[in-house]
C-alpha cells in the first residue's frame, strides 16, 4: 500500500470534467436520476460521445477473458462508528455492485489483532467486516497479513501497531500458518487467499534484494495449513510490488517501455517462488503506472498504463498461473488532480484496468473504495467518517457499469488513433468512453469532450 500526498492545484479541464461525469449516464429515456444510480438526464457531453465514430480511426481489442473487479477495504470503510446516513450512502454504492470481490486483512487495514496470546482469539473486528460483505451481496476475500507481536518477538497480549509492517520470526512460520488455518475455517465464505502483503519484512537490506527464500517458506507452511482444512480455498503468492526504475538505474531489467524498466528484483522474487513453492492456485502482484520515487504519469495516461499488460505478458511466459493484481495504484500527469474524488485519478483508474484486462488479467482489486485525503487515487465513495460523506465519486459509475462487464469476459477495448479517447465496448452495445488526458478532443458538429471526461452509455444509439 502506498500513500502520496495529494495535489492541490486544479486544473480548469479537471473542474469542467467532474461536473460533466455526473451528468453523463441516461436510463435512455430522458428521465431524470441521481448519479449513485447512474440514472442522471441526457447530456451535451453524452451526445458529444455519441457522435463519436467508434467505427473508424479506433483500435479495438477483444477482452481475451473474463476479468473480476474487486475492492480492498482498508482503515475506515464504512464502520459503524461513521455517521449513520454517511454510512448508508456507502454501503448503497458497495451493494449495487453486487457480487464483487471484497477483501480483507487478517490483521491491520482495518482489522484488530486476531491472535492477541498464544491460543487467545479476537475475531471481532474481522467478523464485522465479513458481516458488511454479506450485507452487501459481495464475496469475501481474505490477505493473510499481518502477524501478532508475540509472533515477530514481542511479548504476548500486545500489539504495537508501529510494527504491523515486520514479519513473523521464522520460528513462528507455523504458528502463523495454524492462525490461517483457523481463519479460514471460520470464514467459510472466503473462498480466495492472498498470502502476505507486499512482502513486508522480507528484504535483506544489506544485500539490496528481497528475501525470496524467507517469504516462499513462509508461503508454503501457509500454504500446507490451509489446504488440509480447506482444499477448496484457492491461494495465491508472491504478492510482490512490480516496481519500475528509470532505465539508467542499477536495479534495472531488460523490460522497458516509455514508462521506464522494470525493478529486476521483483523479477527475480518471481523465478524463486515460481521454482520453490509446494503449489498455488494464482498469481499476486502489486504495481503503479509511474517509477518508484516518481509521482507525475506520462500522458495520455494509458501510456504508463502500458506497464501492466507488459508485465502480465511476462509472466504468462513463466506460468499459466491466473494473474491478480492485489493493488494497482494510477499515478496522473503533472497539471492534473490526484484524488479519491477527481476525474483525472478516475480516468487513470480506468486506463490501468483496460491495460490489464487487454492482458488477460483475471483480477484486480481496488484499493481502499472509501476516500481518504492521504491517498491520491480515486474511489469509490467519499470518505463516510463525514457527515457529508459517502457519496459518489467520478469513478463510482463508470467502475459499476465495468464490474459485471468484465466479469462476463465480452468486452471489446477500443483506443482512439488521433486523438486521446478510449472506450470499453459491450456486447449489448453499451460503451464507457475516456478522454484519457487533460487535452479537449473536438466532435464534429458537437461541443468537444473536455480533458478527463468520463462518459457511460447505453446502447440505444452507440
Amino acid at each position: 500500500m502506498r500513500a502520496h500526498r495529494r495535489p492541490h492545484s486544479i486544473a480548469l479541464a479537471g473542474l469542467l470534467a467532474g461536473m460533466l461525469v455526473l451528468a453523463s449516464c441516461t436510463t435512455g429515456d430522458g428521465t431524470d436520476g441521481d448519479p449513485v444510480t447512474g440514472t442522471a438526464p441526457a447530456s451535451e457531453l453524452e451526445a458529444s460521445a455519441r457522435a463519436v465514430d467508434l467505427q473508424n480511426g479506433w483500435n479495438w481489442t477483444q477482452q481475451p477473458g473474463p476479468l473480476e473487479l474487486g475492492v480492498t477495504h482498508t482503515q475506515n470503510s464504512l464502520d459503524a462508528t461513521e455517521p449513520a446516513e454517511a454510512r448508508q450512502r456507502g454501503i448503497d454504492i458497495l451493494s449495487a455492485l453486487g457480487e464483487e470481490y471484497q477483501n480483507h486483512h487478517l490483521m491491520g487495514f482495518g482489522t484488530l489483532n486476531p491472535e492477541p496470546a498464544p491460543g487467545q482469539y479476537d475475531w471481532g473486528s474481522l467478523d464485522r467486516r465479513m458481516q458488511l460483505t454479506e450485507e452487501t451481496g459481495g464475496k469475501a476475500m481474505l490477505t493473510l497479513c499481518c502477524s501478532p507481536d508475540w509472533m515477530k518477538g514481542g511479548p504476548p497480549g500486545v500489539t504495537s501497531w508501529d510494527r504491523l509492517e515486520m514479519a513473523p520470526l521464522p520460528e513462528h512460520f507455523r504458528d502463523y500458518a495454524n492462525l490461517a488455518a483457523e481463519a479460514v475455517q471460520r470464514y467459510p465464505q472466503v473462498d480466495r487467499v492472498l498470502v502476505w502483503n507486499e512482502l513486508k519484512g522480507f528484504y535483506h537490506e544489506d544485500q539490496n534484494r528481497w528475501d525470496y527464500e524467507g517469504y516462499t517458506e513462509l508461503y508454503n507452511e501457509v500454504y500446507r495449513a490451509v489446504k488440509e482444512v480447506r482444499p477448496d480455498v484457492q491461494i495465491g503468492g508472491p504478492y510482490v510490488v512490480m516496481s519500475s526504475v528509470s532505465p539508467d538505474s542499477g536495479d534495472a531489467s531488460d523490460i522497458r517501455g516509455a514508462w521506464g524498466a522494470l525493478d529486476q528484483r521483483p523479477l527475480d522474487v518471481i523465478e524463486y517462488w515460481l521454482e520453490n513453492n509446494v503449489g498455488a492456485d494464482f498469481m499476486v502482484v502489486d504495481g503503479a503506472t509511474t517509477n518508484r520515487g516518481q509521482q507525475d504519469a506520462i500522458s495520455p495516461v494509458d501510456v504508463g498504463a502500458q506497464k501492466f499488460s507488459v508485465i502480465d505478458d511476462w509472466i504468462q511466459q513463466r506460468t499459466d498461473l491466473p494473474i491478480w493484481w492485489a493493488e494497482f495504484y494510477a499515478n496522473v500527469p503533472a497539471e492534473a488532480e490526484a484524488g479519491f474524488d477527481t476525474p483525472a485519478s478516475a480516468v487513470s483508474t480506468l486506463a490501468a484496468v483496460q491495460a490489464m484486462a487487454r492482458s488477460g488479467t483475471e483480477g484486480a482489486l481496488l484499493w481502499g473504495p472509501e476516500g481518504a485525503d492521504h491517498l491520491a487515487y480515486s474511489s469509490l465513495w467519499t470518505p463516510a467518517t463525514e457527515e457529508t460523506g459517502g457519496q459518489p465519486t467520478p469513478l463510482t459509475d463508470a467502475w459499476g457499469w465495468l464490474v459485471p462487464r468484465l466479469r462476463s469476459g465480452d468486452v471489446e477495448l477500443g483506443r482512439a488513433e488521433n486523438s486521446s479517447l478510449g472506450a470499453f465496448r459491450a456486447s449489448d452495445g453499451s460503451v464507457l468512453m475516456m478522454n484519457l488526458s487533460a487535452d479537449p478532443v473536438p466532435v464534429e458538429g458537437q461541443d468537444d469532450i473536455p480533458g478527463w471526461a468520463v462518459v457511460p452509455m447505453d446502447g440505444s444509439s452507440s
